[in-house]
């Protein structure tokens, strides 16, 4: 694993910035990736093209992850420098009807982990099963070669409060994947989908060792206010773990 990936994983106040597995928008990913940059972020988190990552790398020295769901798109990103690569990042094909079951999952990480052996993978367990199954999928899923476990959920919640509750109802289901997975398996574990900087120290709190954040910030419609979100949550991330070592 990249030195300042393992040690932000080591201090649990890792921050992802995430663009989007289907974006491949050359000015919004190159936007976000400033934002991470100048925000203070751990590493990026872009679709897997190459292209996009040679882009990401004339403006970052940030660790670069590279999200797909076909192993064979990682091929031309790796090459292009991609320092890590993660099978997720479902929640824009759940818009589209399409459900990823555990078997499908488990049999993904085993063709890329033999495509690549030594590359660090990430791999998200699809919130749409039962929890007890993403535990149980989550454990199969480090023995098959995954070095981390992303956890998600922001987009089956359905916050019924605004303001700071409707945040923390959104945040639920990913929050309580890592509290359960944390607790099984060996590797780290990164809560995604749904959080903000309301719920980042709740996901230390319950076990994560950082958090992924998409919308949050690239959704924004000025580079001032991506830079702010993403320094937000690096407070509220050094504050977590404050806390959590009290």
């Amino acid at each position: 694993m990249h030195s300042t990936l393992q040690r932000a994983f080591t201090n649990r106040r890792v921050l992802k910035v995430i663009s989007g597995l289907n974006n491949f928008d050359a000015a919004s990913v190159a936007a976000t990736v400033k934002a991470a940059e100048l925000g203070g972020a751990t590493f990026v988190d872009i679709a897997a093209d190459a292209a996009l990552v040679q882009l990401a790398r004339s403006l970052t020295n940030l660790p670069i992850c590279v999200s797909a769901v076909e192993p064979d798109k990682f091929v031309q990103a790796v090459a292009a420098g991609a320092d890590l690569i993660e099978i997720g990042n479902f929640d824009s094909f759940y818009a589209q009807g399409r459900r990823f079951e555990a078997p499908e999952v488990l049999a993904l990480t085993k063709q890329t982990r033999a495509l690549f052996p030594e590359i660090t993978l990430s791999v998200t367990v699809p919130h749409i099963l039962e929890l007890d199954r993403q535990v149980q999928l989550a454990e199969e899923l480090v023995k098959a070669g995954a070095d981390i476990i992303q956890t998600e959920g922001g987009t089956s919640s359905n916050p019924v409060h605004p303001g700071t509750l409707g945040l923390i109802e959104k945040a639920a289901p990913t929050l309580a994947a890592a509290f359960e997975i944390s607790r099984v398996v060996s590797v780290p574990v990164l809560c995604a989908s749904g959080i903000s900087n309301v719920t980042a120290p709740l996901a230390i709190a319950a076990g994560a060792a950082g958090v992924g954040v998409g919308s949050a910030i690239n959704q924004l419609n000025s580079e001032i206010a991506m830079i702010a979100a993403v320094r937000g949550l690096v407070e509220a991330l050094a504050t977590s773990r404050v806390l959590t070592q009290k």
